[in-house]
């Protein structure tokens, strides 16, 4: 089954969080994410509000998680601690009826 990587972010040092998104595209797609958003328009229903909402579609949880642990995504979150505050959770998809 398929996954998503849903991360909602709250930048504090923009230069710092552009690096590490420059770095984490490409540990992403490394890993066969596609971007379903990044940062477009939303509208804030419930809970906490952070103005950069990102979803990419994995394969699967295990890649996810495998792109998470990579040497290359983990070289960019050392340009996202201190740029921001953030949470990030790997929900598998469910199969179409």
């Amino acid at each position: 089954m398929t996954a998503l990587w849903i991360a909602n972010v709250h930048v504090t040092d923009p230069d710092a969080y552009g690096r590490y998104a420059a770095l984490a595209t490409e540990a992403i797609s490394a890993h066969g994410g596609v971007f379903l958003a990044r940062a477009g328009r939303h509208v804030q229903l419930e809970g906490r509000d952070r103005a950069r909402n990102v979803v990419a579609r994995f394969p699967s949880v295990e890649a996810a998680v495998a792109c998470y642990n990579s040497p290359a995504y983990r070289e960019a979150l050392e340009h996202a601690r201190g740029a921001s505050e953030r949470d990030l959770v790997v929900v598998e998809e469910v199969a179409p009826e």
